[in-house]
């Protein structure tokens, strides 16, 4: 599949077919009620009707993409932009006017502004931050005493956004408030997203009340680190000293709100996917405990078991970075993406109409039995060299591709396998009674309610 064969239609190019409508839609919300109910199934089996199928979500017709090589084609072709029910849920917290969900000469240059602050060449001056909330984490904990996952995982998550790229000293308390409100919010916009009744979520409910207060929260904190780096007269050589100095296309300064925007698109969508997937690597680490042996003994190997394991050790853990992106396929934070078609077109030989809203699963691509032997089996040695290169192109892509492919995606896997090598190789996992690692879907996935018990090696 190439990007060629999903343009435009031509006068020697074949009549594209209309796609197959998927089974089990109900009156009034369509497949919107299988998405609230069990959308990581149904998302999975829509393979099996077709590479794409329609489905009718409310009044909508929305078309998913279900092969490795359409979602390819799809990121990277211009006739598809960033847009669709997903991004129109997430611009209540995002805005309008962020990286995240701009498109066009806005986003290219809003990506020219951030960009510098995730080239690989940058990562190393992260490192000791990276370290010392690694470490601090594992001080934090005390060996046999019950551990509440989500908190602790946004925590660092957060506290490593804030120190790295805004230079702030984000408190606890600053945290857990986003933590909470991220809960809420991420859950009421997927809610949002697949049964759209828009005028439903404007009454004085008291789902949507506590969606208003969390999702005013959130902004309320993005609002302080903002104000505060004012009041304070500092211009480190951060992040967010980039955005008050950038100019807009005109060669003015870009205005508050944009700046607000961008603050918001880097500090919470990084710390919502980067604290999910710190979950679900304490869920494995629990669950899979040959692979966390692995993993110590690696560290061991490469520290000589004299020094906790540090920044400059990252590209020497191997498996323990093939444990991360194992366990990115298997549970992916981002688990479902839209766009929407900017002119009528055609997609693996289905016709696009100019408007529609296309949406795939990253989840239900990474499970495919077709990609991946074995589909449902934690196995880290899928990603050795001699095996990797049997997965199909665009079989994974947790940081997706093009010009959408998130900026941080060495930042990210940095931190992540810095963080799963300082906790493996301190400690043993036990889930304990009252967790439930079971699923919670929102926008994001994560275990329901992660409690573990440290244990001391």
């Amino acid at each position: 599949m190439t990007v060629e064969s999903v343009r435009p239609l031509g006068a020697d190019t074949p009549e594209p077919r209309e796609p197959p409508l998927a089974g089990g839609g109900i009156p009034l919300l369509g497949h919107g009620w299988k998405l609230v109910r069990d959308p990581l199934s149904f998302m999975s089996r829509l393979r099996e009707h077709g590479d794409v199928v329609r489905l009718r979500l409310g009044p909508k017709t929305v078309y998913a993409v279900t092969t490795p090589d359409l979602t390819g084609a799809l990121a990277l072709n211009p006739d598809f932009k960033i847009d669709g029910p997903l991004w129109e849920s997430l611009e209540g917290l995002l805005g309008k006017e962020g990286v995240a969900t701009a498109n066009g000469p806005r986003h290219r240059r809003q990506r020219r502004t951030i960009q510098p602050a995730f080239r690989l060449d940058a990562i190393p001056g992260y490192g000791s931050i990276m370290e010392e909330e690694a470490h601090a984490l594992t001080e934090r904990w005390q060996p046999g005493r019950t551990v509440e996952c989500t908190s602790e995982s946004f925590r660092v998550a957060v506290r490593i956004a804030a120190r790295c790229l805004l230079r702030g000293d984000c408190m606890d308390e600053r945290a857990e408030r986003l933590c909470a409100a991220l809960a809420v919010v991420f859950q009421g916009m997927y809610r949002r997203m697949v049964v759209p009744l828009g005028p439903l979520y404007r009454l004085p409910l008291p789902a949507n009340r506590e969606f208003n207060r969390a999702l005013a929260d959130l902004h309320l904190v993005v609002d302080e680190i903002v104000a505060e780096r004012r009041t304070s007269g500092q211009r480190p050589d951060d992040l967010l000293t980039a955005l008050l100095e950038a100019k807009d296309e005109n060669g003015d300064p870009i205005g508050e709100r944009e700046i607000h925007d961008q603050v918001v698109a880097i500090l919470t969508p990084g710390s919502e996917t980067v604290a999910s997937t710190i979950m679900w690597l304490l869920q494995v680490l629990a669950e899979h405990p040959e692979h966390a042996d692995r993993v110590c003994a690696e560290v061991e190997s490469v520290t000589g078991g004299a020094r906790p394991v540090a920044f400059e050790d990252v590209r020497k853990l191997g498996h323990t970075n093939n444990v991360v992106v194992e366990a990115m396929r298997l549970r992916p934070a981002v688990w479902i993406l839209t766009r929407r078609a900017v002119t009528d077109t055609e997609l693996g030989g289905y016709r696009i109409p100019a408007g529609a809203d296309i949406v795939y699963s990253p989840y239900a691509i990474q499970r495919d039995p077709r990609s991946y032997a074995r589909n449902l089996e934690f196995d880290p040695d899928r990603w050795l060299p001699e095996r990797a290169k049997d997965v199909p192109k665009y079989a994974m892509s947790p940081f997706s591709v093009g010009n959408r492919k998130c900026p941080s995606d060495h930042f990210s896997m940095a931190q992540l396998t810095l963080i799963t090598a300082a906790l493996a190789a301190k400690y043993r996992f036990e889930q304990v009674a009252g967790s439930d690692d079971a699923t919670r879907i929102g926008i994001t996935l994560r275990p329901n309610r992660l409690l573990l018990r440290p244990v001391l090696r």
